[in-house]
């Protein structure tokens, strides 16, 4: 008799123990941070702690990650404090439009990268709102307000690190690894799918590039896990890389099957690929190399994953470009600067003694909003998140500590404020991630912890006015000024799109190899299904991308099809197949490929390049005649 066995992890209150650690994990890191910064007597020891809010992260290396990252903008935004405040510490109104120019050159230099390297970006514009800005009458001292707030993020960083290590935090790369090969089912699932006739839609090809290339930034993090974080590191991104083009490779193999003259329905490709004795007709030569083809990438994927479980580097390494749109980014940056110009011209007008603070405070938003891919949506939940961390923050100073100068007491105080937000982060949910984190990192903001602590209401209520001041003014810009839309991004990566298609070739000297110019298509069409969100009549776009996702991977393969020409071929021979590709001729390259097959009978090893022609030859052939000359 059997005993069902319950597998499902123990919860506490809703939660997971995992959760219970983290945010224990979270707050010992606060109170580390505090003791030491109160110890060492730094004037800002409410930034150890806010270090700390912003480090927290349930794995080992994204925490590492981010927090080396978050050393260097550090250092580049002091440095950029120090230089501005140099030189145009005199002139007021151009001091203000040079703050506005580096918060949008940070944002655009934000658009260009993923991950942790786009909140680098943006820190370094943090850094300079809080230390020029809040220094804005006294500029003798900016270099010394700014080396006390590095000093206090050092210190941040190293509680998070020595309590990771000392509390065993769990290492993310079985996270990765779990969810690769997820992917790598879906694929595979799907392939069979494609070999027996069925046509993959679409939007689902998009979801899957989407859900592959949005692995990136965390396989980044892989690194600085362990000893073994590099190797883990590039065996992922390997097994990324190679998933994608097996997905590219499963579309084509489907376009093949389109494009062939007999419709097979039951054709057994195993046997087509494996019997050599057969004398298969053109279509099927093509298609049997194709499932071939597949069947290797197949089992590269699996040799990556295998060394990433194993923590070795793969036989061969992948990198994973990035698609940058520069037109998007000047997009960001230019309506960032524009949002700082015009908060400091409402706060400069107003004319208040302390509106440096809330300056700072909208400069330090547009930075975070600017990380989102909806800006709206972001800027709207800081706007609900303030209260809420201004009412956390009173509760916990007036009500909680009410005057007490102990520090035990204050580390016992903490507990709820930092438990319960960081278990929001642990809920695998964009809105209540965020949530979780900006009520956190604005509670530690707003209660300032200090030694010894003032408990003045005065100045507690004046940090939520201007707080709450800095969010709804950058609300009021961003109506004013919209940054741009799902649907204005869409329309600019898609034009990007097609011209890359249009320039798509064999061109020497290529930077990228086949699988890496692929994987970077991958992230742009993985960028068009984020761009999508909540627009209705985006499906035509997303069909056309992946179309053209398909026919730059088809004109790859003939590029690389040259690359498998013999050197004993004919020059003949090899500049009909050239011209061929160039002009994606599809029954030239049938031509080519039946030549290049009779030669291979004579006893030439061309029969995978003959193979490939033939696959690119269907498939061109089989298109309209707008696609076949997309060179045009």
């Amino acid at each position: 008799m059997s005993v069902a066995v319950d597998h499902r992890p123990i919860s506490i209150a809703g939660f997971p123990l995992q959760a219970w650690a983290f945010a224990g994990r979270t707050w010992l890191s606060v109170v580390v941070a505090l003791y030491v910064s109160f110890w060492l007597e730094l004037e800002s020891p409410a930034t150890a702690a806010l270090t700390v809010a912003i480090l927290a992260f349930p794995s080992r290396g994204q925490g590492m990650e981010k927090a080396g990252f978050r050393v260097i903008a550090t250092v580049i935004g002091v440095t950029a404090s120090i230089i501005i405040v140099g030189v145009f510490t005199q002139t007021e109104w151009l001091l203000l439009a040079v703050l506005a120019a580096w918060m949008g050159l940070c944002v655009y230099a934000s658009g260009l990268f993923d991950g942790f390297r786009s909140y680098a970006a943006v820190l370094c514009a943090t850094t300079v709102c809080l230390v020029v800005v809040q220094q804005i009458d006294t500029p003798q001292n900016v270099f010394i307000f700014g080396m006390q707030r590095g000093a206090a993020i050092v210190i941040g960083i190293l509680s998070v690190a020595l309590v990771n290590d000392v509390l065993s935090a769990p290492d993310y790369h079985p996270a990765i690894a779990a969810r690769l090969e997820g992917l790598h089912l879906k694929i595979a699932a799907l392939a069979s799918r494609s070999i027996r006739g069925e046509v993959m839609p679409p939007a689902t090809v998009a979801t899957l590039l989407r859900e592959i290339t949005s692995l990136r930034p965390e396989i980044t993090s892989l690194a600085t896990e362990s000893s073994a974080g590099r190797a883990r590191s590039a065996a992922a991104r390997t097994a990324m890389v190679d998933l994608v083009f097996q997905l590219a490779a499963t579309r084509t193999l489907a376009a093949l099957r389109a494009a062939g003259k007999p419709q097979r329905e039951n054709l057994n490709i195993a046997k087509v690929a494996s019997d050599a004795s057969v004398r298969k007709t053109e279509d099927e030569r093509a298609f049997a190399w194709m499932a071939t083809e597949l069947r290797r990438r197949d089992s590269d994927v699996l040799a990556a994953l295998a060394s990433l479980r194993q923590g070795t580097a793969p036989k061969r390494e992948w990198r994973a470009p990035l698609y940058r749109s520069h037109r998007i980014a000047a997009a960001n940056g230019i309506r960032a600067a524009i949002y700082f110009g015009l908060a400091a011209l409402v706060l400069t007008a107003a004319g208040w003694s302390s509106a440096d603070v809330s300056l700072t405070f909208v400069g330090i938003l547009i930075a975070l909003s600017a990380l989102s891919p909806d800006q709206k949506a972001a800027t709207t939940v800081m706007l609900a998140a303030v209260p809420v961390g201004c009412l956390l923050a009173g509760i916990l100073e007036f009500v909680v500590l009410d005057g007490v100068t102990a520090f035990p007491l204050l580390a016992i105080g903490l507990v709820p404020f930092v438990m319960v937000p960081a278990m929001l982060m642990t809920i695998p949910n964009p809105a209540l991630l965020s949530f979780g984190r900006a009520i956190l990192v604005f509670t530690i903001a707003i209660f300032a912890p200090s030694n010894p602590q003032t408990y003045n209401p005065q100045t507690f209520l004046f940090s939520c006015l201007f707080l709450s001041l800095a969010a709804l003014l950058l609300f009021i810009c961003q109506h004013l000024a919209p940054p741009i839309s799902g649907m204005g991004r869409l329309r600019v990566l898609l034009t990007e799109v097609r011209r890359d298609l249009a320039q798509t070739t064999i061109r020497p000297g290529y930077l990228l190899t086949r699988e890496e110019a692929m994987f970077r298509d991958a992230v742009r069409i993985g960028q068009i299904v984020v761009a999508t969100a909540h627009q209705p009549t985006s499906s035509s776009m997303v069909d056309e991308a992946i179309g053209c996702f398909d026919r730059a991977a088809t004109l790859r393969l003939a590029g690389a099809a040259l690359d498998m020409l013999p050197s004993d071929t004919s020059t003949q021979l090899r500049e009909r197949a050239i011209a061929a590709v160039t002009n994606a001729d599809g029954p030239a390259l049938l031509a080519v490929a039946n030549a290049l097959t009779s030669k291979a009978h004579d006893g030439h090893s061309s029969e995978d390049a003959s193979a490939a022609l033939a696959v690119v030859g269907l498939i061109l052939g089989a298109a309209p005649a707008a696609i076949r000359r997309n060179k045009q």
